[in-house]
């Protein structure tokens, strides 16, 4: 069967459940996104991608941004890193505060909140604007210039961002942050509100897959 084909078969399939997700109300921008939304999109190796559904429609992307924010740092600064952040599950929500407290200010792992906004403090100290690199490594990889950041859905975040900004503050109390908690926040919100859609993604994820090899055939990390 051809991958189009596997693509549109699954879109059959799941089609019943289109709508009966729940977006995220926590933010108020990402409360109005339309649920019926669906896409898939797979890139191959050899530079071709495919897809299906709304698979070219833009949306931001939120914590899929911790992959990539996480991959330039490492790509920089590998065992820095891991000594403000660790590699370890986490049981608790992703915004939790009561496992950074008993674990004094260090996150378990990259992806919860806390660890992001490590990693965005970590990307801060060595390029500056954080959301600038991590926009022209997306506009590269993707091969699309047009990439953005939503103003409207990073102001949205930015005024009901009252967890992480506890939590940005509570790893500063311990010492876990190099940078102004508002720079911190600031960047790691507008990283989040980042516009893309499957197609970009797919292609810009498609490095991992080529064991860390960007598009132009340098090595960004080992994979």
């Amino acid at each position: 069967m051809e991958l189009s084909q596997l693509l549109e078969r699954i879109a059959d399939e799941v089609a019943p459940l289109r709508g009966a997700g729940t977006v995220a109300d926590y933010i108020p921008a990402l409360a109005r996104v339309d649920p019926g939304r669906f896409g898939i999109a797979v890139a191959d190796l050899d530079g071709g991608v495919h897809g299906v559904g709304d698979w070219e429609t833009p949306f931001s992307v939120q914590s899929i941004s911790k992959v990539f924010t996480l991959a330039l740092v490492l790509a920089r600064s590998d065992e820095a890193l891991w000594q403000r952040v660790g590699r370890e599950p986490s049981g608790n929500a992703f915004n939790s505060l009561v496992q950074l407290e008993y674990e004094r200010g260090i996150p378990r792992n990259p992806f919860i909140n806390a660890g992001a906004l490590t990693v965005t403090d970590e990307l801060i100290s060595l390029v500056g604007d954080a959301t600038g690199e991590l926009l022209g490594f997306l506009r590269a990889e993707s091969g699309n210039p047009a990439l953005r950041v939503d103003e409207e859905v990073a102001a949205s975040e930015a005024a009901h961002a009252d967890r992480n900004l506890a939590l940005t503050h509570f790893m500063a109390s311990y010492g876990n942050m190099r940078n102004p908690v508002a720079t911190v926040l600031d960047q790691y919100v507008r990283q989040c509100a980042i516009e893309m859609s499957c197609r970009d993604l797919a292609l810009a994820g498609r490095f991992l897959a080529a064991r860390g090899v960007r598009r132009d055939g340098s090595e960004l990390v080992t994979c």
